[in-house]
Parts: structure tokens; sequence; C-alpha cells
């Protein structure tokens, strides 16, 4: 019976050569003349003629060296053609065949690129980049990837202090004196330069139709990350506040852990070959988490939390993850994920292949849906709610008491009307200030529904205009409504 690797011909022809050439790109196999497709022997004229004519047109046409038998059955002669699997693509007539099945199909494009790579035992993420060096890469990427790696434990102080152009070689991205794409993709500052849709975009939709607000992350993929989680889970996800006593607890409607192995399998696992980005579509209740890629044929969909072996499609590139601490190495993602969402109670995220690539859906907890319900009743509150002022949270008020602000007499402090230049944008900024000191600029831009450009031109000119100060560093410090009559 024809399969994979046997085809059955009831005669000769040279388009049967195409079936070679396809056997020599992919596992190999056997082509028999003068068989069948039910497998029976039929036999073929000339036989002794055709003996010579097979194995010099294969030569000839393809360069190919092929063990071709005559054999005999019941008086008729037929032809055993065995071709090996070989180690360099093979084209006839300057096309290339590949089997699939039992059938061939010609191989061009992004496809033939991974064939020539396959035939070579080859990954895409282990080419060469050409004009880029060490010099080129972004430091802030090494650091958080040397940080993390000591953090986590799989680097040791010897490894990690020694020059960025050793640390690069002894994580095998390079290949001789070249960078290799697994190196560009992690760690310089603009790998769309060689790879298109090499970058992430997130949107809120308030439905499947309208967009409220969208943000691309570029960069160097160990940043982009640890940027998107942080983006996501401060612009675009609400905490619903809930009480137990005195404590205050933050519930957001998917686990934060789960959704960074989530992110991280899909960007260790994209096809960049393909130029579309990773898309994350965030509603109220729901994330759309979708990645150009595909599955390891060996590992089915419906078996992705079960246990599996560990094939990601960019291996290199997931050597660097692995080493700084931030995926495993033993296809234990999604064993991760199923511990993350049993703790806090969530549902485990729903991946299909339904729209050209491999899409992860996370539904918001019962938990959450149920705080949603009193939150628009008015029993519960959002974190937004916090910065926004609506409610008063005990640990702002112990942390206004101790700054010598008093929260609640804010408006009473500043004259009732603005000068014309500044926009109501800035009295919102003052008024989130005044509710969190440590506000970030993320927030602000969630809150005032404007992007991180504007926040920053606004901040800047605040500070400028002394209403407001910036005490400490970007990250760890806080802001200062400046008091003094030169505000008044």
């Amino acid at each position: 019976m024809e399969n994979q690797n046997i085809e059955y011909k009831s005669a000769w022809r040279d388009e049967y050569l195409k079936w070679i050439c396809a056997f020599a790109n992919t596992n190999g196999g056997k082509l028999y003349i003068g068989v069948k497709d039910d497998g029976t022997v039929c036999g073929v004229e000339e036989a002794h003629k055709l003996s010579e004519d097979i194995p010099n047109k294969i030569r000839n046409s393809m360069g190919l060296i092929c063990t071709v038998n005559l054999l005999s059955k019941e008086g008729r002669d037929y032809f055993e053609i065995i071709t090996e699997k070989y180690p360099f693509p093979v084209s006839y007539h300057g096309k290339y065949y590949k089997r699939t099945g039992s059938t061939i199909q010609e191989v061009s494009g992004i496809e033939l690129d991974k064939m020539i790579l396959g035939v070579q035992g080859r990954t895409w993420d282990s080419v060469p980049v050409p004009h880029i060096s060490v010099a080129d890469l972004e430091n802030d990427a090494i650091r958080l990837f040397k940080k993390k790696a000591k953090d986590s434990g799989r680097l040791d102080d010897d490894a990690l202090n020694v020059t960025n152009e050793t640390l690069i070689k002894n994580l095998h991205i390079t290949e001789g004196h070249y960078l290799t794409r697994a190196c560009m993709l992690a760690f310089h500052p603009d790998p769309e330069m060689w790879v298109t849709g090499a970058y992430i975009k997130v949107a809120y939709f308030e439905n499947d139709a309208d967009i409220l607000y969208q943000d691309e992350i570029h960069g160097p993929l160990i940043l982009q990350v640890e940027k998107t989680m942080e983006l996501i889970y401060t612009k675009y996800m609400k905490a619903l506040i809930s009480y137990e006593g005195i404590y205050r607890k933050e519930t957001f409607f998917f686990p934060k852990s789960a959704f960074r192995e989530l992110l991280l399998n899909a960007v260790i696992h994209k096809d960049y070959l393909c130029t579309t980005p990773i898309q994350i579509r965030i509603y109220k209740d729901k994330i759309r988490l979708w990645n150009d890629g595909a599955l390891p044929k060996e590992v089915p969909v419906e078996d992705l939390y079960k246990e599996h072996v560990s094939k990601p499609c960019n291996p290199n590139l997931a050597n660097v993850f692995f080493k700084c601490g931030m995926i495993e190495s033993w296809a234990r993602g999604f064993k991760k994920i199923t511990r993350y969402c049993e703790e806090e109670n969530a549902k485990l995220p729903v991946i299909d292949l339904s729209l050209g690539g491999v899409t992860a859906r996370c539904y918001a907890s019962d938990v959450y849906l149920e705080l949603m319900k009193e939150a628009e009743n008015g029993d519960s509150v959002t974190k937004n709610d916090l910065v926004n002022g609506t409610v008063n949270d005990p640990e702002n008020e112990e942390s206004d008491q101790k700054s010598g602000q008093k929260t609640e007499k804010w408006p009473e402090k500043w004259p009732e009307k603005w000068p014309e230049k500044w926009p109501e944008k800035a009295q919102q900024i003052l008024d989130a200030i005044a509710q969190n000191p440590t506000v970030t600029i993320a927030q602000l831009e969630h809150l005032l529904k404007v992007g991180h450009t504007t926040v920053k031109k606004l901040l800047q000119e605040m500070q400028k205009e002394k209403f407001i100060r910036r005490v400490g560093p970007d990250k760890g410090g806080y802001w200062e409504i400046v008091q003094g009559k030169e505000n008044e």
C-alpha cells in the first residue's frame, strides 16, 4: 500500500523523476515501476533498456545515485528504485519537491527556506547574520539576562562576570565571527532590521470591532517580554479589589504568572519567517493571544496539558531564555500554567489552531466575574478606582499621613481656575498623584486614555512650571506636589 515512503506506478514516465526528487528531500523512499496502485505486479516492457535509462536519467537530471533493482514476479519484470534522504536540497529542472503523505508538493518561498535548513540539519535561528557585532547589542537586555540568570541560579558568577563577547560565545549563539539570528532577536535593539514582525501588538477591545487603545512593543525579545507583561497588568488589566478583614486582595481575571508562560511560549515558538507580529487582544473579561506558528507534529493540541516532548521551533533562542531562568527545558510550561490557574481558581486557557497559527484564549475566572458584578453594583472597587480617587484606600491613607498630605482636602489646595494653557489632562494627573504618589506613566496613560508621549510631555511641562517634581529614580521613586505660593 502506498504511504509516505512507498509509491507505485504501472509504467515508467520521465515525470516520475519528481517523485525521486521528493523522496530525496524528505525521508527517502521506494518507487516501484510496473506495479498497480493496489500493489499487484503488472510488469513493464523493455525492462533491460529501462534498467540502463532510469539510472542515467536520475543522475543527469538531479545528480543523484539511486539503487535501481530489476525484479521479477510470476514472469513479470518490475523495478524497485530506492532513494536515500540527501543531506542537501535536491532540485529537478530547477524546482524542489517534497513528500507529504502519499503525494508530492512543489516547494517554494518560505517553505523552501525551511526545507533547505531542514535537510542541512539546521534551524532558522542558527543562521548567521552579517553586519552585526556584540557592540551593537542592547546593554539593558544583556544586563537583564545576567540578573535573571544569577537570580535563577542557571549561571554562576564565574559564567556571568565575563565580557559580553565571551558571554555571547558561551551561549552558543555565534558562528565563526558572526552572531546568529537567535542572538540578534534576543539582544539587538532593533531586530526588525532583519526580521519583519519581530514585535508584539497589544490592543484593548470594547467588542470585536471597536478598539479603545493599542500599543506596540519593540526591541530585544528579552525586554519585549518584560515590557509587555508590565504594560498589560498596569494599563490593560483591571484588578478588582476585595478585602479579607483588614487585608486588601487584588484579583486579575487571569493569573499573571500563567499569562507570562503563554507569552514566553509564543515568543519562543513563533515562526519568524512569517511577517506578522504576536497579537494580544484584551477585553474586559478575556484575552486572545495569537502567534504565527505551529505546534510540533509530535505534540497535537489535545496533548499540550499532558506529558509531551520539548521541541521548540527556535532551539537556540529557547536556550537563551532557559539560561536566564525565564523558561524551562522539559516541556513543563503547561504544567506550570495548570498549577498557577489552580492556585487562583482560574480557568485553564484554551489552545486552538483555528486562525492560521496558535491561539491561546484566556477567560475570566468565576471569582473575578462575581467581583465584577459586585463592582457594577457598587459593592466592590477596581485598582483604577484607587488611582482615580473614587474610594478611600486604607494603605493610601496611611501613606498620606506619613507624608503629611491629606488627600481628601486636595481640591482646596489649588486655585479654582488653571492657567489657560493647561488642559484638563493636567488636572487629572495632579489628582492621580495626590491619591497615589507612586502612580506610573503606564497607569496615567490608561487613566487619561492618551499615549505614552503625551503623558511624558505633560509631566515634563508640569515639572518645568514647578507644579510637581520627581523624587528618586524612575523605578522606585515617587511624585511630589510642590507646595508654596509660587504655584498660586
